[in-house]
C-alpha cells in the first residue's frame, strides 16, 4: 500500500525548524552539564526549555564574554543587552523575529506563558553585570531573583503548560523552582569565586573578602544552599514525570557539586574550579533516569 507524500513544510515551519537548530547548537556549543539532564526531558519540554537557555547565553555572552572579547566597551554592552531585550518583547508580541535563538525562545514563551514579569528581571539582572558598584545583601537577592529564579520559573512554565493543578500546588512548584535557580547561582559564584573578583571584578557576597575568605564563611555559605536544595528537593515529586528525572538529575548534580565545596578549603576555591568528573555525572543522569535516588549513596 502507497504512502501519500509528506506536505512540504510552510515556510514558517522551516522557519521555526532552523530557529530551533539555532538554539539547540548554542546550548551544545557552552554547557555540556545541562546537554546531559536536558537529554531526560520529554521532547517537546526539552525543546523549549533549550531555547531558554540559549537565550540565556547570548545575553551572557554580551555581558561577560565575546561582546568584550570583540573589542565592544561597556557603553556597547549595555545597548546590544537593550536591543536584545527589545528584540525579545516584540518577537513575544508578533511571534516572529530575525534573530533565529530569540524567534526560537518568543515560540516557547508564546506557548507557555512566559511574559515580561519574567524577561524583564532577567535583562535587569544582565544590566546589573555591567554596573560595577558593590553589591549589597537586598541587591545580590535581587540579581539571583532576575538572573537565576526567574530562569527556573520559565521552565516551570515549560513543563506545566498542560497539566491542571490548584493555585496552590503551583505556588509551593514555584516556590521550589525558585529555590533550585538560586541554589543553581550561589554554587557557581563560589566556583568561580577567583574568575569574579579578579577578573571581572564582582564579589556576589557582601561583607565577605572572597581573597581572605575562610572555612567558617564558605560553609555559612554552603548552609544556606543546602537549604535551598532541600527546599527545591522536597518538590521534586510533584513535577510532571516528563520534566522529574531531568530536573531531579540537576539537583543531584548540585547537591554533589555542594558537598565537594565543602570539602574543598576555602583558600583553594580562589586557585581551582570545583567539578564534578563526567562518570560522576553521568551516575547521577543515570540514577535520575531509573527514577531512584542512587546518587545520594
Amino acid at each position: 500500500m502507497s504512502r501519500s507524500p509528506r506536505p512540504a513544510p510552510t515556510d514558517i515551519e522551516q522557519y521555526n525548524a532552523a530557529a530551533l537548530a539555532s538554539a539547540t547548537t548554542v546550548i551544545g556549543a557552552y554547557s555540556t552539564s545541562f546537554g546531559l539532564a536536558a537529554r531526560l526531558l520529554e521532547p517537546m519540554v526539552r525543546t523549549q526549555v533549550r531555547t531558554i537557555y540559549a537565550l540565556v547565553r547570548i545575553a551572557d555572552e554580551i555581558v561577560d564574554g565575546a561582546a568584550a572579547g570583540a573589542g565592544i566597551g561597556i557603553d556597547g554592552q549595555r545597548a546590544l543587552l537593550d536591543d536584545l531585550e527589545q528584540q525579545t518583547e516584540r518577537a513575544i508580541e508578533l511571534g516572529y523575529s530575525t534573530n533565529l535563538v530569540v524567534h526560537a525562545f518568543a515560540n516557547t514563551a508564546r506557548a507557555a506563558g512566559i511574559d515580561s514579569r519574567l524577561t524583564a528581571p532577567f535583562f535587569a539582572s544582565m544590566r546589573r553585570d555591567l554596573d560595577d558598584a558593590p553589591f549589597t545583601p537586598e541587591g545580590v537577592a535581587d540579581y539571583i531573583y532576575g538572573s537565576a529564579e526567574v530562569i527556573g520559573l520559565m521552565c516551570l512554565r515549560c513543563f506545566l503548560q498542560h497539566s491542571r493543578r490548584p493555585p496552590a500546588d503551583t505556588l509551593e512548584l514555584e516556590r521550589g523552582a525558585r529555590s533550585l535557580g538560586a541554589a543553581f547561582q550561589k554554587i557557581n559564584f563560589l566556583r568561580d569565586l577567583a574568575c569574579d573578583r579578579e577578573i571581572l571584578g564582582r564579589n556576589y557576597f557582601p561583607g565577605i573578602d572572597p581573597l581572605n575568605m575562610t572555612d567558617p564563611e564558605k560553609n555559612r555559605l554552603l548552609d544556606d544552599i543546602d537549604a535551598d536544595l532541600a527546599a527545591a528537593g522536597a518538590v521534586l515529586p510533584a513535577l510532571p514525570a516528563g520534566s522529574r528525572r531531568a530536573v531531579t538529575a540537576a539537583h543531584g548534580l548540585f547537591s554533589q557539586l555542594s558537598s565537594r565545596l565543602r570539602a574543598t578549603p576555602a583558600e583553594t576555591l580562589l586557585r581551582a574550579r570545583v567539578r564534578v568528573p563526567d562518570g560522576e555525572k553521568l551516575v547521577i543522569a543515570l540514577s535520575a533516569a531509573m527514577g531512584s535516588a542512587g546518587w545520594r549513596r
